[in-house]
């Protein structure tokens, strides 16, 4: 049976916040470490997505390793939700913002490792732990025409079931399809003043995205273009804000995860998918991976291979794909082609992750002086 929250690593943090002694919190709550025979995983995809994949394993294995796991909590959008809900998404959900709190658990816990298992749903927080030394090397279950660009080069962590970077637009303010942007760089346009979105730089999966435009643009003129984007666009704290936006009519358009798209079109706003930067003198569309890293100094280094083999694999990529947030299988064997995907190939931008994440701390501090004022 999966146990929720009820670790003794999150009972270690409630020690540390309020100033208790842990043995005390222990014998108020009932946690205690994991043992022999379960994973403990810090999983930042929301709960209500990775359940199913968590229960799954543990009948594959005949419950004979149970998982033990922590989230990253934020609220997710319901169905039943009407358009007057959507009025306020702006000012709004104040708790849908940035999410690092299983990150800084686990560097608080770097000297007596509590996890097993990190479970990124995109891809730098993974590296940066990577950068200080916190993961071992794995040898990870894939084909070896496995995309470079997805899989750590000295095998600590691997990337699957990817969200793109896409615009959102709203097709009742734009309603013929050429006028529909084509490009990310369009945010910083004058004809968008105020009419486009997107998140906050500083954090999750926008934070990736500027980090590989930095790679490919250098850091002088994508500093240039977050400047110009600054004065331009609307600056929301989260890709799931930018989308309600859009879908609102608050904006015309904006930059966000497909996961998003999809679950925007299925609450039936009116709105539609750009896959940008698709011609020849341009990037390509970026595309970001779930990540899977076992812990250096694991409290269960079986559990935790085990564990990660389970999902590195085509079936788990094509029961995410099926899912509401369509996520876009990386291995060829895949059968489910995800919804999100248009009906012609998508040229991918090409990326080394682990580049775009040197320099981390001076780059953050250069966007913080750009953006700090706007949040």
């Amino acid at each position: 049976m999966i146990q929720i929250g009820k670790s003794w690593r999150r009972c270690a943090v409630i020690a540390g916040v309020w100033g208790v002694t842990l043995c005390g919190v222990a014998s108020l709550s009932g946690c205690k470490p994991t043992s022999e025979g379960e994973v403990a995983v810090y999983c930042r995809l929301d709960e209500e997505y990775a359940y199913p994949i968590l229960d799954a394993f543990e009948r594959s294995v005949d419950y004979e390793t149970s998982v033990v796991a922590d989230f990253d909590y934020a609220p997710t959008r319901s169905p039943s939700q009407n358009s007057a809900d959507q009025n306020s998404v702006v000012s709004a959900d104040t708790n849908s913002g940035p999410r690092d709190g299983l990150f800084q658990l686990i560097l608080a816990e770097r000297k007596s490792p509590q996890c097993d298992v990190f479970w990124d749903n995109e891809i730098l927080q993974t590296i940066r732990l990577q950068k200080l030394g916190l993961l071992q090397p794995h040898d990870w279950s894939v084909p070896a025409d496995w995309p470079t660009d997805l899989i750590a080069a000295d095998g600590t962590w691997c990337g699957f079931a990817a969200n793109a970077r896409v615009l959102l637009v709203n097709t009742d303010l734009l309603n013929d399809p050429t006028e529909y942007p084509q490009s990310v760089l369009e945010l910083g346009e004058s004809k968008w003043k105020d009419r486009a979105a997107m998140s906050s730089p500083l954090s999750g999966s926008n934070a990736t995205h500027w980090a590989v435009l930095r790679q490919h643009l250098g850091s002088a003129s994508t500093l240039d273009q977050l400047e110009t984007i600054a004065r331009n666009a609307l600056i929301l704290p989260s890709n799931q804000q930018v989308a309600r936006a859009v879908s609102a009519g608050q904006v015309a358009w904006g930059l966000t995860d497909s996961s998003h798209v999809m679950i925007e079109q299925e609450l039936g706003y009116p709105v539609a998918v750009v896959f940008p930067d698709q011609q020849p003198s341009q990037l390509g569309t970026l595309r970001i991976p779930n990540t899977l890293a076992i812990l250096k100094g694991t409290p269960d280094p079986v559990a935790a291979s085990q564990f990660v083999n389970y999902l590195m694999t085509p079936e788990m990529e094509d029961r995410l794909a099926m899912g509401p947030t369509s996520q876009m299988p990386i291995s060829k064997q895949s059968k489910f082609p995800p919804a999100v995907l248009p009906d012609h190939a998508v040229r991918w931008m090409r990326v080394n992750f682990e580049e775009a994440a040197e320099g981390w701390d001076e780059w953050v501090a250069d966007v913080n002086a750009i953006f700090s004022p706007v949040n």
